[in-house]
């Protein structure tokens, strides 16, 4: 009977399925475009490249080329395009190679469509996503390694996602498609082919997760790191080496930048005592410089027992060269040096 018991132990352990997040993006627009037929994906190379980065594998043979859209590199003209077309009952996915060339669509995003339901009182508003990489990836330069998770959550009328694993991409990007607010979900290159455990429900279509609730990804008593996007991970790692030397560290993966989950964030805070905050993005009105402005500005103020810290990029365009894109970016021991910080004349 033992022996019955540890085999179908490590048959399930062995059978537990991996996703890629690629793999993950891919089956959240196919399970939402078999849902609802308006839903499209428009961008360049969609279609018959397969995707600049494979996340449509195989959807243009399932879904025909009137929904899954190859347009000309012009992110102004299909973006435009595709505002116009939310507002008049499709659900466009739109796909940028890299935030960075959204810069060229960014009138049709803020202007047209961020706030066209204020500004028609309530009658002009439509469904769409604006999705694709963000933040640095592996030295592709300045031009293509920018974070823009401060920049759209400076706009009224965007929800703004920025998921982690999997689990993350899957079911907020499902949200996001079902949304009745227009969002700007922001993936990261260097996290597609990265694998992650997930549930058995994983493959369940109705499977979704919330916009605007964080999720607590460690749980820990000495100090709160809150971070977002690949900078989960780098936290996660800093928190593991911690513990052998008995910090206990509590991970808060954001998952959305806007609206921000203050409740956990404040609860968190008010257990631990201390706050460090993390993202790969640029310092000066970054992401980080919000979140310790809730934290001040809470009742978790009263509870801080150090100083909050903060880890971001250095405030420069990020350079190509690998030894100098590292030091321009945060490390695991970067993280490793803010929680000790916090930890000052602290016994543990």
């Amino acid at each position: 009977m033992l022996v019955k018991k540890l085999g179908n132990l490590c048959r399930n352990f062995a059978d537990k399925q991996k996703v890629t997040v690629r793999k993950a993006l891919r089956m959240a627009m196919e399970e939402e475009m078999e849902r609802d037929k308006n839903v499209i994906l428009i961008g360049e190379e969609v279609g018959q490249y397969k995707g600049a980065y494979k996340i449509s594998e195989g959807m243009l043979e399932k879904f025909g080329p009137e929904r899954i859209i190859d347009t000309p590199i012009t992110e102004a003209g299909f973006t435009g395009l595709a505002v116009g077309a939310s507002l008049n009952g499709v659900v466009p996915i739109v796909e940028f190679m890299t935030w960075n060339f959204a810069l060229q669509s960014i009138d049709h995003i803020v202007n047209s469509c961020a706030k066209i339901r204020y500004m028609s009182g309530g009658d002009l508003h439509g469904r769409i996503v604006f999705r694709g990489l963000n933040g640095p990836a592996a030295s592709v330069a300045a031009q293509h390694s920018q974070c823009f998770a401060a920049w759209f959550s400076n706009i009224p009328g965007l929800n703004v996602v920025s998921p982690y694993d999997s689990f993350d991409c899957k079911t907020l990007l499902k949200a996001s498609i079902r949304s009745n607010t227009p969002t700007v979900f922001l993936e990261n290159e260097l996290m597609y082919s990265r694998e992650f455990e997930v549930e058995d429900n994983f493959n369940n279509p109705d499977l979704i997760e919330p916009i605007g609730k964080a999720r607590i990804m460690r749980e820990g008593t000495h100090v709160s790191v809150i971070a977002f996007s690949r900078m989960v991970g780098e936290s996660l790692i800093a928190a593991e080496q911690l513990a052998k030397e008995g910090i206990s560290v509590e991970v808060v993966n954001l998952r959305t930048i806007k609206p921000l989950d203050r409740d956990t964030i404040i609860k968190s805070v008010m257990k631990t005592g201390r706050v460090v905050a993390v993202e790969d993005g640029y310092p000066t009105s970054g992401v980080t410089a919000e979140i310790l402005s809730i934290i001040m500005e809470s009742p978790a103020f009263d509870y801080l027992d150090a100083p909050a810290q903060r880890v971001t990029a250095w405030d420069i365009p990020l350079p190509y060269g690998k030894v100098l894109e590292t030091a321009a970016l945060p490390q695991v021991e970067n993280i490793k040096k803010a929680i000790r910080n916090t930890l000052v004349g602290f016994k543990h």
